[in-house]
């Protein structure tokens, strides 16, 4: 019946729009619709896309006009709305890059950038109070606003952090002068220790044996060092990972270069360290003599050179030691020369070394991690610095053992016999 009904309804719309009456009452409720006295299929087919006849029971204006202005009317008042606010954003964005290019206009890089975070810091935004130029130069060197807003509240956290620990320092000089100005026979030793601790000269004490000053340390060590330069076995760094690091991890693998240099001179039997494919002024090399200040760096007892491992050493004893590596570093071969890559990758960038070597046409290898380490969780990639530890007690004592000790104790739950000794206690 149901059916039935709607073909009814049908045929009587397609009668009644054929009528002039009814092509009449179509043109006057949409004008927008070309209409004829004469039927045709066009005509009937425009009557059928209306839905004015399916309608009659929702309410509806009497007057057309009055309809029409109600609707031009909200649609004025959405489409101001929309615009004020469109407006105002572009506002906002126009004046802040007409200050950047104000800013940034014909002044120098340093200039444009000193400029630039005084009009931001004007702004109310993050900035460090102090600012090197150093540091502006890297922040000329970045190229997105996103990116010079990071480093530069990246910059102001370490300020405040550096004011934070001055100001805890002050704050316990001041409650230790406190507490000598209540006992008058402490007052003037604590007076004399604070004075050498401002001068950077250490307290005088008295004693029956002979001072080993440091600078008789540092003679020591480096000539343990030049000795390794003649006669020690060669430990290459590649340094040939600047385009897959950022500036926070190339930061953070230069530190770690300093330490892994201060273990090996302070190592019984160091290594010989090369820095290959040190390119002059590049990102390794600039943030080496940041570090190191250039007189230190060139009395440093190290062989840095832009030269790649393979023009220096024979192909068939160098050994690649990458986590991604098929091969096992089962026993130290002091004839080879290991490579260790010098990379920091926070995104965990599988392959990467392992490919350079493939590249290369080199042996690889990787520790012994799984053969003697229950791992936890986590990747298997050491700091440079742990690296260096690890390779030099394989070297001295020849124990795996021993070696890994240094590994993170975070990422593996212990040595595979301590595992089961302590199972068997468990047990027992």
């Amino acid at each position: 019946m149901i059916f039935l009904r709607v073909r009814v309804v049908g045929v009587l719309r397609r009668c009644c729009c054929c009528s002039p009456q009814a092509s009449a009452l179509v043109k006057l409720r949409n004008p927008s619709l070309p209409t004829s006295t004469y039927p045709s299929a066009v005509t009937t087919s425009r009557a059928l896309s209306t839905s004015w006849t399916l309608r009659k029971d929702a309410p509806q204006p009497q007057d057309v006009d009055a309809r029409h202005e109600l609707d031009l009317d909200v649609w004025k008042s959405v489409m101001r709305s929309q615009a004020l606010q469109e407006e105002k954003r572009k506002d906002g964005e126009d004046r802040e890059e007409e200050s950047t290019t104000e800013v940034e206009g014909e002044l120098s890089p340093l200039e444009s950038s000193r400029r630039l975070v005084e009009t931001w810091r004007l702004a109310g935004k993050l900035v460090p109070e102090n600012i090197t130029d150093e540091q502006l130069e890297t922040l000329a060197e970045l190229t997105t606003k996103s990116s010079k807003k990071k480093f530069l509240k990246y910059l102001a956290i370490k300020e405040g952090h550096k004011k934070a620990n001055k100001e805890k320092k002050e704050r316990k000089r001041a409650e230790r002068m406190a507490e000598t100005k209540e006992d008058p026979e402490l007052a003037e030793g604590e007076r004399e220790e604070m004075d050498g601790e401002e001068e950077g000269e250490p307290k005088l004490k008295n004693t029956y044996l002979m001072q080993f000053w440091s600078r008789s340390m540092d003679k020591l060590l480096g000539w343990r060092v030049a000795q390794a330069m003649q006669f020690g076995q060669p430990l290459v760094y590649d340094m040939s990972y600047d385009q897959h690091m950022s500036r926070q991890e190339m930061e953070n693998t230069v530190s770690q270069l300093l330490e892994t240099e201060g273990w090996n001179r302070r190592a019984v039997d160091p290594f010989h360290l090369h820095f290959c494919n040190l390119q002059p002024n590049g990102a390794y090399h600039r943030e080496l003599l940041k570090r190191y200040s250039q007189e230190t760096w060139e009395r440093l007892l190290i062989t840095a050179t832009s030269q790649r491992h393979i023009d220096i050493f024979p192909r068939e004893s160098l050994v690649y030691l990458t986590a991604d590596s098929p091969n096992v570093l089962r026993t130290f071969d002091y004839s080879k020369v290991y490579i260790v890559g010098a990379l920091v990758d926070r995104s965990i960038q599988t392959g990467v070394s392992l490919a350079n070597a493939k590249r290369l046409k080199l042996a690889t290898a990787r520790l012994p991690l799984d053969e003697y380490l229950h791992w936890d969780s986590g990747a298997k990639n050491l700091t440079l610095d742990q690296m260096i530890r690890i390779l030099m007690t394989a070297k001295e004592t020849g124990s795996w053992e021993k070696a890994l000790e240094f590994v993170p104790k975070r990422k593996h739950t212990g040595f595979h016999q301590q595992r089961k000794k302590d199972n068997c206690l468990l047990w027992w």
